[in-house]
């Protein structure tokens, strides 16, 4: 196990692991600071495709370490560092250039949930529990965490998580749109590799530029100048005419772009 509650298997597949076992993964406050550096230095590696984020053991993360939720200096507003940096790790993990798999086991509770909601998917062990419990203990969610559900799954559901605090089953959260896809235990990592696999046989540049569009659309930022310096680097760079030519030839396509 990292010292800093991670640890990180590099590769074309990388994995980052939420590894606090004998804490069921809370995160603590040093966790979230250090988070962003980790998934900057994964960001900047050529080989890393696509990245699965996953926690020890039996649990994804059954949330924050509460004997931390109050220990701050200010004693008008407590959680003042404690928020910004898990503002700061959510805002990482969410605007990470390569796509994202949450594979969830167990409970995915609270700044568990923050985790998993801000990776592009979640895909779920059948006996997997997902909640945001701050109604239980007097917790006012921040505006940013709340905008990020209410993108995922509306007004709706967002108000029933953070109303009523209750834990939904894997299967309740993939009616909701909380979770993409729901997979025996045994098969969830089979199921997870199989479309991590599918990803990297795509155009890398058409990822990351639907990534890109994606996340200044929800903004509400102008996505139309990024959006079109990519489509030029797709003839730039001969992406689009390798995927046209492969399409013709009835063959697998090599596209160039490396990122």
């Amino acid at each position: 196990m990292d010292d800093l509650g991670f640890s990180v298997e590099t590769g074309v597949v990388s994995r980052l692991v939420i590894d606090r076992v004998a804490k069921r993964n809370a995160l603590t406050r040093a966790m979230w600071e250090v988070l962003p550096g980790l998934l900057a230095e994964l960001a900047a590696d050529p080989k890393v495709k696509v990245l699965v984020v996953t926690g020890a053991g039996s649990s994804f993360s059954a949330g924050a370490d509460i004997g931390e939720l109050v220990s701050g200096a200010d004693p008008a507003d407590p959680m003042a560092e404690l928020r910004a940096h898990n503002l700061r790790a959510q805002a990482a993990l969410r605007e990470f250039p390569k796509p994202t798999i949450a594979v969830v086991r167990g409970h995915c509770i609270g700044g568990g949930l923050e985790i998993a909601v801000n990776c592009d998917f979640r895909f779920a062990a059948s006996g997997s529990t997902y909640g945001v419990t701050p109604a239980r203990i007097g917790v006012v969610y921040p505006p940013a965490a709340i905008k990020v559900l209410l993108d995922l799954v509306g007004p709706a559901t967002t108000k029933y998580l953070l109303f009523s605090g209750d834990l939904l089953t894997a299967e309740e959260a993939y009616a909701k749109g909380l979770v993409d896809r729901v997979f025996a235990e045994d098969a969830l990592d089979a199921g997870a590799a199989d479309f991590a696999a599918t990803l990297i046989s795509r155009s890398q540049l058409t990822i990351r530029s639907a990534k890109e569009t994606a996340n200044a659309l929800l903004a509400e930022t102008d996505a139309e100048p990024l959006a079109f310096q990519r489509y030029q680097e797709t003839i730039a760079v001969g992406e689009l005419a390798e995927g046209i030519a492969a399409f013709q030839a009835k063959r697998a396509p090599k596209f160039p772009w490396r990122g």
